[in-house]
């Protein structure tokens, strides 16, 4: 995710002012933890995600809603302080949007060989077949049908291993940025998120695809009415403030189907989210 952190530059410069106010007898929350300002359009209902970054940090107060990453900043890893942030997000009490109170995101990539770990056949786990439609994956191959098996694998750990109780309850954002892995052929690209899509709707999760457009053209492009991808909803990155972020709402889906739920800003260190619906 876009901003995850403040620069040290940042938090130093805050620290200062702190303690000056302080030494006056002035009070002032931490900005790190602060919503935007009104200027900035703080009376909106605002969300945030948070993941790896925030660990053994202080975290947003109040957010209307919380999207929690699950991976370690790969999809092959787990969020050392998964539960921490879950419990964050389960605190929520007021909700005035039509957003989930707790999501999850989680990282996506197209490796090939060059990853930890590429599938060689239809099975995961080892004893279970999985229905490709992309044919048969096999040794050595980088096509669609590994990728797609590369996906479903690693949606199935997400679902399975990394922590997470009750997967079917929650909306699994699926991130797609240039900074993972990518293949240039971007079918395969495609293959793997549709594997991801595909086990989670398997378990009743309902799925939606965090980027944005300038990433998701690089990576994915443009996405048929065949495909799985087609009218999920879309979680959309790139403004710079909330003015910006409300703005986006109007912006086109990555997918044709699909429709612009959420936008994202970034605002003091925090990723800040506005709802569309």
């Amino acid at each position: 995710m876009y901003g995850n952190a403040a620069t040290a530059s940042r938090v130093l410069a805050c620290a200062i002012l702190c303690l000056l106010l302080a030494l006056c007898g002035i009070i002032v929350a931490p900005a790190s933890v602060a919503a935007p300002s009104p200027g900035e359009g703080a009376e909106q209902a605002l969300g945030n995600d948070v993941s790896w970054p925030q660990c053994n940090k202080a975290l947003p107060a109040a957010p209307a809603f919380g999207i929690v990453g699950v991976n370690n900043g790969l999809a092959s890893t787990t969020n050392p302080c998964l539960a921490e942030l879950l419990r964050w997000a389960e605190a929520i009490t007021v909700n005035p949007t039509d957003q989930p109170s707790v999501a999850l995101y989680v990282n996506t990539a197209n490796p090939g060989h060059a990853g930890s770990w590429w599938p060689t056949s239809n099975n995961y786990p080892a004893a279970h077949a999985v229905s490709n439609p992309y044919g048969t994956c096999k040794d050595k191959d980088v096509g669609t049908a590994c990728a797609y098996m590369y996906g479903y694998a690693k949606a199935y750990d997400d679902a399975n291993i990394r922590g997470i109780s009750s997967p079917s309850d929650y909306l699994w954002w699926l991130d797609v940025e240039t900074g993972n892995s990518w293949s240039l052929d971007k079918n395969a690209n495609r293959a793997v998120l549709e594997g991801m899509t595909d086990l989670f709707h398997s378990i009743g999760a309902d799925v939606g695809i965090y980027s944005s457009a300038y990433q998701w053209g690089q990576i994915v492009g443009t996405v048929s009415r065949s495909s799985n991808l087609y009218a999920l909803p879309t979680w959309l990155a790139g403004a710079l403030n909330a003015f910006g972020a409300t703005a986006n709402c109007s912006n086109a889906p990555l997918n044709p189907g699909g429709t612009v739920t959420l936008t994202q800003f970034v605002s003091r260190g925090f990723d800040y989210n506005h709802s569309c619906i």
